[in-house]
């Protein structure tokens, strides 16, 4: 086996890797190489394999294969099984994977061992205990009129896997969102092409790796490496021999995406971008409301689909939290880097739009300096702006990056129409002591998910997707059972 952890010339202190495709329960190189590069100090971490079209199809192949010969007919129990040593399998390894998440996004090491790696164990083992959980109907009707048996039907619903079903996973959160499509995925029964994002491919090496020694059989999972646009990602999505795409990423690839899917009307669930609100009321929880924002702004560095990009105050207390959001902004530290100078450029150039647009800048607004071996990654500070109209690009346009937009609001009504003007609609918060007011507000924010008092708390069993621009579907629990699986209805004369 090529492991992840395979040494080619020591470089930092983790080494200079070599990754490597896995297809058809074999770990392989295939195809030309691009540089690993780590966001904190912009060096070379590693080579990552691209993937040809040859290796994409073959995997493909491989996951038919495993089809054919049996692992979508396997028992519950025996897949049960194999997602929970899946899952001892990353607990087994935890440091090793929260080495490997820290090193390919940059992000503090607490987020990544409190966060993204517990996640997803709690992925496959959340899966392995759904398939025991799940019911299926049965009803019995009686036809007036029938001549034969009883005159009466029995109808029974089973399930079956959807077949080959390609995953797309992106770079802010590599680990947990590719677990959470992959475990549901297996546990229904499917065989998986799964593609890492090319910026952050060391955990879905890893996660190969434990799935391969839990003993899944041969083509059940696949991964391939390599970029998306003409590219693995393009092959994989484009690919006849794929039944179900899901995809987690920004909305301009996910369109991209459904016009390949089109072609073969490929079923696809899509996580896409956002551009979330939180509304403040001048009866909240001052602090907890400045505390929150800040988390929910800033967190991985607005790396997150679910970040706060917008924020609307109720004017009363507008100034007061402004200028505490402001302090707070100022003083962090271990925020973490950009994923790449690609997107350092593009959140810097979203600065100096904002200022073009007429912002005022209360904190932030450039690339700070650590007199370290930082100065050379992708830093960029925390910001917070205000003064924009709500048609400005810099209010409209996801950044994904540590910014917020403050404004003022003066009524209700006011603020849910602020929140609700966007091409995106994937989460919101809501901060207020008036419970009557959180349950009027809260349904009217056209968004697939709204805290209030709270940001970024999940249930794995509840539904969690977008509207408009940001996404089609939903994922968790039973949401994510019903898209990889396909309900057939039997009926029976009785």
């Amino acid at each position: 086996m090529m492991c992840l952890s395979e040494n080619v010339e020591k470089g930092s202190q983790m080494g200079r890797r070599v990754l490597a495709h896995y297809v058809a329960g074999t770990f392989r190189p295939g195809g030309d190489t691009f540089p690993l590069i780590d966001p904190a100090d912009g060096s070379v971490a590693g080579r990552v394999p691209e993937a040809t079209r040859e290796i994409v199809d073959e995997a493909v192949r491989a996951a038919r294969g495993a089809l054919d010969a049996g692992w979508g007919a396997t028992g519950a129990e025996e897949r049960a099984a194999l997602l929970r040593r899946i899952a001892d399998g990353i607990q087994a390894r935890f440091e090793e994977f929260v080495d490997a998440e820290v090193a390919d996004t940059g992000k503090p090491r607490e987020l990544a061992a409190t966060v993204d790696i517990p996640r997803a164990v709690g992925n496959f083992r959340a899966y392995a205990d759904l398939l025991y959980a799940r019911p299926e109907r049965a009803y019995t009707t009686r036809i007036p009129g029938w001549s034969a048996g009883t005159g009466q039907a029995l109808n029974y619903t089973v399930r079956r896997p959807l077949g080959v079903v390609a995953i797309i996973s992106p770079w802010n959160l590599p680990l947990l969102l590719l677990t959470w499509k992959v475990a549901p995925a297996l546990a229904s029964g499917n065989a998986v092409v799964a593609k890492p994002s090319e910026e952050t491919p060391s955990t879905a090496t890893l996660l190969a790796e434990v799935i391969h020694e839990a003993g899944l059989p041969a083509g059940a999972f696949n991964l391939v490496h390599g970029h998306g646009a003409d590219a693995a990602g393009a092959f994989l999505t484009g690919h006849p021999g794929v039944d179900a795409i899901a995809f987690t990423g920004e909305s301009a690839t996910g369109a991209a995406i459904m016009r390949s899917a089109a072609e073969h009307v490929t079923p696809v669930s899509f996580e896409l971008g956002g551009k979330n609100p939180a509304l403040v009321f001048a009866d909240a929880d001052f602090e907890a409301a400045v505390d929150g924002t800040v988390r929910s702004s800033f967190t991985h560095s607005g790396q997150i689909c679910l970040c706060t990009e917008r924020v609307y105050v109720e004017r009363p207390i507008f100034e007061e939290f402004v200028a505490a959001v402001g302090e707070r902004a100022r003083k962090l530290d271990g925020y973490g880097p950009m994923i790449s100078a690609e997107h350092r450029d593009k959140v810097l150039s979203y600065y100096r739009l904002a200022v073009e647009e007429g912002a005022t800048v209360v904190a932030g607004g450039g690339v700070p300096v650590f007199g370290d071996d930082r100065d050379s990654g992708f830093h960029v500070e925390p910001t917070v702006i205000t003064g924009l109209p709500p048609t400005a690009r810099t209010v409209r346009e996801e950044v994904f990056g540590p910014i917020c937009h403050i404004a003022p609001f003066d009524t209700e009504d006011e603020a849910v129409r602020l929140a609700n003007d966007s091409p995106y609609g994937l989460a919101a918060t809501v901060w207020t002591r008036d419970l009557s007011r959180a349950h009027r507000v809260a349904p009217k924010i056209e968004t697939g998910i709204v805290w209030v008092n709270c940001w970024n708390l999940r249930d794995l069993r509840t539904p969690f997707g977008g509207v408009k621009a940001s996404g089609i579907g939903r994922e968790g629990g039973e949401y994510s059972l019903d898209f990889f699986s396909e309900p057939v209805n039997v009926c029976i004369q009785i």
